[in-house]
């Protein structure tokens, strides 16, 4: 079965700052995938990578089997054109700490806009899909509200309904829960936990420890740059082996 991301090796430098340092990791299709760790760690970093909004300096990343971001010939590399990962970016759906939803447009808009104007579809379709989408993540009744009308956690389940759009077959999560008020946390986890029971694969960069142990497959513990543990959420949160996961679990749980 091929692994839905796989990493190999994969380098990041901002400048003279390394942010990640050899990573290697394996997301079967599926799984609920959890990274955590320190901020700084560069879990942010290799989430961007994975969609080719950073580009790695060194290794492989495959999406799907996939390389991304470049094509392979021979043992060279050559850097996709910018219409080419765009095309491939569609079937990577992306939710970010800041919801980043068109303020002009009301939510149902919103999760129009991508199908539309990506991929040429008919508005009615579009319509359709999203009047869908907004009743899954509870919010069918804020169908003609702007986003300045809604809570935090409420635009950021229309940044999810959005993102699922585009029908990816991976959903990328920057800690979508760090910027909402603790009562609205719950909401958006909810709604995260829905797609994984409907099998959606999912990398979640999370504080959230609560739903890691309880959604996540897999869980991978990084810090400045490298994977120090990976495992099954449930024995890396209560038997972590490495000295340096102890002392970040001792701060958080």
């Amino acid at each position: 079965m091929t692994a839905m991301v796989k990493a190999e090796g994969v380098h990041k430098s901002f400048g003279p700052a390394h942010i990640l340092k050899g990573i290697d990791l394996e997301v079967a299709p599926r799984e609920v995938f959890c990274l955590i760790g320190p901020s700084g760690s560069g879990k942010s970093t290799f989430l961007r990578c994975i969609n080719h909004l950073e580009q790695i300096n060194a290794g492989r990343l495959y999406v799907d089997g996939d390389l991304v971001g470049y094509r392979q010939k021979g043992d060279k590399l050559y850097e996709l054109k910018d219409s080419e990962v765009a095309l491939k970016r569609r079937d990577i759906g992306m939710v970010f700490q800041r919801f980043n939803l068109f303020p002009h447009m009301t939510a149902l808009e919103n999760v129009m806009e991508a199908p539309i104007q990506v991929k040429g579809e008919a508005k009615a379709v579009a319509r359709a899909r999203a009047e869908r989408l907004l009743d899954r993540v509870g919010l069918s009744d804020k169908a003609k509200n702007y986003p300045s009308q809604l809570s935090g956690g409420q635009q950021q389940r229309v940044a999810i309904a959005r993102a699922l759009a585009m029908e990816p077959k991976l959903m990328l999560f920057d800690e979508p829960t760090s910027a909402l008020d603790p009562e609205l946390v719950g909401d958006v986890l909810d709604v995260m936990r829905g797609l994984a029971e409907d099998g959606m694969t999912m990398i979640v960069v999370t504080h959230e420890m609560g739903f890691a142990r309880e959604v996540g497959d897999a869980l991978v513990f990084m810090d400045d740059g490298v994977v120090v543990e990976s495992g099954h959420p449930r024995d890396v949160l209560t038997n972590p082996q490495h000295d340096r996961t102890k002392s970040f679990l001792s701060k958080v749980l």
